[in-house]
């Protein structure tokens, strides 16, 4: 019960469902031109964004569920002041490997006519390998070991686990860092890559 409330909880913060940042349409309306003339990086600037986006939703969209669930269900509360840091860390990480990942996608309309097929696939991946459907854990054989290997479950299942302790911290966040720090520098590459194409679809 504790862990369905977290994953709903977890569906704003996160971006589960795909979206969140504007990239996409502005390389489709050509502004993104003038984003990358700014004496900012347009990946830390959007980055920033996101955060605050993240930690809005977490208050308005993640507590007052998770709140009124605990007044009617008997949901797990973690008594150690350490686990709760833990959560802390990981839910963090988990808000910057999904923007690591919907920056690549939002990023990928410079090279592709219409990034609505690409944006679909990514949803379909992260609302099934995140542990949204299901808690990764009962995935069978090597499909479960996979779906535990890839960064979405970076964003559901692991900040899930350490808040019900069902993972050793320093594993599940070194996990999380890795794959935000490969998709952050993914994600440097690309906006690079980004810069040599200044003439897309908006002008």
């Amino acid at each position: 019960m504790t862990f369905c409330f977290l994953s709903q909880a977890f569906i704003g913060p996160m971006q589960v469902f795909g979206g969140g940042l504007t990239l996409a349409e502005r390389v489709r309306t050509g502004d993104v031109a003038v984003d990358l003339l700014r004496p900012a990086s347009l990946q830390l600037w959007s980055l920033a964004d996101d955060l605050g986006r993240a930690a809005y939703l977490f208050l308005m969209r993640s507590l007052p569920p998770t709140l009124i669930g605990s007044a009617l269900f008997a949901l797990v509360f973690p008594s150690d002041p350490v686990t709760w840091l833990s959560f802390a860390a990981g839910f963090t990480l988990g808000v910057i490997v999904s923007f690591g990942w919907r920056y690549l996608v939002a990023l990928s309309a410079c090279w592709v006519v219409d990034d609505r097929g690409t944006q679909s696939l990514s949803l379909v991946m992260t609302f099934f390998f995140s542990g949204m459907v299901l808690p990764l854990n009962l995935f069978p054989g090597w499909l479960g070991t996979l779906a535990e290997a890839l960064p979405w479950s970076a964003m559901v299942q692991v900040p899930a686990d350490l808040y019900l302790g069902k993972r050793e911290v320093a594993d599940a966040l070194g996990f999380q860092a890795a794959w935000a720090a490969a998709l952050l520098a993914l994600g440097a590459l690309a906006t690079r890559a980004a810069r040599h194409k200044v003439v897309i679809q908006g002008g």
